[in-house]
C-alpha cells in the first residue's frame, strides 16, 4: 500500500463510503419520486433532474443537519460533561489539559496559538464551531428544499397555493422531519457512551484496552 493511502486511509474509506451510499441514494431516490409522480400522472424526471430536485436536497440535508448537530454537540459536551467508564469521556477530574494551555506553545504549533488573543480565542473552540456551523448550513439546505418538495407535493395532491421557506418552518412537517433524525443520532451517541463502559474492541482508539477495569474513564 502506498504510504499516502496508509496514511490516510481512515478518510479514504469514509469519504469513499460516503460517495457511494450517497450515489446510492440518489438512484433510488430517483426511482422511487419517479414512481411517485407517476401515481398523479406527473412527467417522470431525468436523473440529472432529479439532483436538482426538493425531494433529493431535503432527504440528503436533513440527515447531515442530524449528524452535524450530534457530532458538534458531542465534541462540545465532553469538553464540560464526564462519564464514569466510559471511553467517550474524559477524566472526571479533568478540565483542560497540559498540552492546551497556550504557554507551552512550540514553534510546531498551529499560527493562532503562537498568535494568542483573538485567534486564539476561537480556535480553542473551533472543532465544535465548525461542526455546528455545518450543522447550520444543512439546516438551511433542507429547509430549503423541503419547501420546494412540500410545494410539490401539495400542488399534486390538492392544488395548493405554494408557500414559502419561513411558513414551511412553521409546519409540523418540517420538525417531524427533523427530529426523527435528531432523536435517532443523540440515541446512537449516549448507547455508545453507555457500552464503551462494559465492551471493547480491541486496536480501536474509541475504546477502552481489553484489559482496563469498567470504572476507568478515557480511551
Amino acid at each position: 500500500m502506498p504510504r499516502w493511502l496508509r496514511e490516510n486511509a481512515l478518510t479514504v474509506a469514509m469519504l469513499g463510503a460516503f460517495v457511494v451510499f450517497l450515489l446510492l441514494q440518489s438512484v433510488f431516490g430517483w426511482q422511487t419520486h419517479n414512481e411517485e409522480l407517476s401515481q398523479y400522472g406527473a412527467a417522470p424526471l431525468s436523473w440529472w433532474a432529479y439532483l436538482g430536485s426538493g425531494h433529493f436536497a431535503e432527504a440528503v440535508f436533513e440527515n447531515w443537519e442530524s449528524e452535524f448537530l450530534q457530532m458538534g454537540g458531542y465534541v462540545l459536551l465532553t469538553a464540560y460533561l464526564v462519564q464514569k467508564g466510559s471511553a467517550e469521556s474524559k477524566p472526571e477530574d479533568q478540565g483542560d489539559r497540559p498540552e492546551d494551555d497556550p504557554r507551552r506553545a512550540t514553534p510546531d504549533s498551529p499560527w493562532p496559538v503562537r498568535v494568542g488573543g483573538l485567534p486564539l480565542a476561537v480556535y480553542r473552540n473551533s472543532l465544535s464551531l465548525a461542526l455546528l456551523l455545518i450543522f447550520a448550513g444543512s439546516f438551511v439546505g433542507h429547509l430549503l428544499g423541503g419547501v420546494v418538495e412540500y410545494n410539490e407535493e401539495q400542488a399534486l395532491q390538492s392544488g395548493a397555493a405554494p408557500i414559502s421557506a419561513w411558513q414551511f418552518l412553521g409546519t409540523s412537517d418540517f420538525w417531524f422531519q427533523s427530529m426523527q433524525n435528531w432523536q435517532s443520532e443523540f440515541l446512537a451517541v449516549g448507547v455508545l457512551i453507555v457500552l464503551s463502559i462494559f465492551l471493547r474492541q480491541h486496536a480501536s482508539p474509541e475504546s477502552k484496552p481489553v484489559t482496563a477495569a469498567h470504572a476507568e474513564t478515557g480511551a
